[in-house]
């Protein structure tokens, strides 16, 4: 039996079933990322941080009627970057996508699209869009663009993000393990916290990192201290900040054990980002299910082991988010290659 690794693109879209979609608006410096799965998908979400922006969440509690969703969205923008969700909400339903509770001729589905923002407006990109935000535009030019590939850093809903001081961005990893499981991550990395550690570059998640895949930094750099949280955002204002992710699996998957995996690889965040989940950050976990293999036996061990590599493979995708960014044309804003 062959060992655990990434899947052959090192993205999300390695769990099968799974695309990605990304637009930006570069004078408006924010963007959006849809993860588009090819069937309707069962789906949870964890809150974590204490000023999130969302959109259905509630509906995928699994007290509730609807129990799988069309798609998920992760945008900038704040509580205009909701919009993008209608965008993506009106091409699933002009393409007979969505949720149908009465199916007859004249009828619309109802696509289900959970989205999750993070605050963006303050990075110097032009804002001044009156009564017409650009999300719900990107959000539809995201959905058209759905692939297996997809570009990391300045791009997607972590186009306008900044991680602590530095320029944050979009990343995404994968894990195949050895039974052939399944697991990947999509994040937006916009924390008021550090990635990396005081007094250096390397990145705090470097304990997970497979290969060089962010840089290939030895852990030995690693040193936390009381208090010193090295890069994290001098300003760290209610609402500015927020980190937004999607993991996903392909093993069938019920709305609450979605749940307990969405719980789980919350801790992702918290190897890869410090501080996280701080009053001003909106920290906010989707889990996916594609639901291409069935669950077996042992389920109990088998959430444990998906929700366990879900916050490896989160924890790898931050880093890579800010390993792969770069500054904004025409601007000097630091980025992690530039440390010493």
């Amino acid at each position: 039996m062959r060992d655990a690794a990434p899947g052959s693109r090192n993205l999300i879209t390695d769990v099968p079933g799974l695309k990605v979609g990304q637009a930006h608006d570069l004078a408006v410096r924010s963007g959006v990322s849809v993860i588009l799965p090819d069937e309707r998908a069962v789906a949870a979400c964890d809150v974590r941080g204490g000023g999130p922006g969302t959109r259905e969440t509630d509906a995928l509690n699994p007290e509730n009627l609807v129990d799988a969703i069309d798609a998920i969205v992760l945008s900038g923008g704040s509580v205009y970057g909701l919009a993008a969700a209608d965008g993506v909400a009106g091409w699933l339903g002009a393409h007979g996508r969505g949720y149908g509770l009465v199916l007859r001729p004249g009828v619309p589905t109802s696509p289900v699209v959970p989205a999750a923002i993070l605050y963006d407006l303050a990075n110097g990109g032009d804002k001044a869009w009156g009564e017409d935000p650009p999300y719900r535009r990107l959000g539809r030019e995201a959905v058209v663009s759905a692939g297996l590939d997809f570009e990391l850093g300045t791009t997607g809903a972590g186009y306008g993000a900044m991680a602590g001081s530095l320029k944050g961005g979009t990343g995404s990893a994968s894990l195949i393990a050895a039974d052939g499981i399944a697991v990947g991550a999509l994040v937006a990395v916009n924390p008021f916290g550090s990635v990396v550690a005081p007094g250096g570059r390397t990145f705090w998640a470097a304990p997970y990192e497979i290969g060089q895949e962010f840089g290939g930094l030895s852990p030995s750099g690693l040193r936390a201290v009381a208090d010193d949280w090295g890069l994290a955002k001098a300003d760290p204002a209610a609402r500015m900040n927020t980190t937004i992710a999607c993991v996903a699996t392909d093993v069938a998957l019920t709305p609450a054990q979605a749940k307990r995996v969405a719980v789980m690889a919350q801790d992702g965040l918290a190897r890869a980002i410090r501080p996280i989940h701080a009053p001003f950050d909106g920290d906010v976990v989707f889990a996916l299910s594609t639901a291409h293999r069935p669950m077996g036996e042992a389920a109990d061990f088998t959430i444990a082991r998906i929700g366990a590599l879900a916050a490896d493979v989160l924890a790898r995708a931050v880093a890579r988010a800010v390993y792969a960014a770069t500054p904004w044309p025409g601007t000097d804003v630091r980025t992690w290659r530039d440390l010493a």
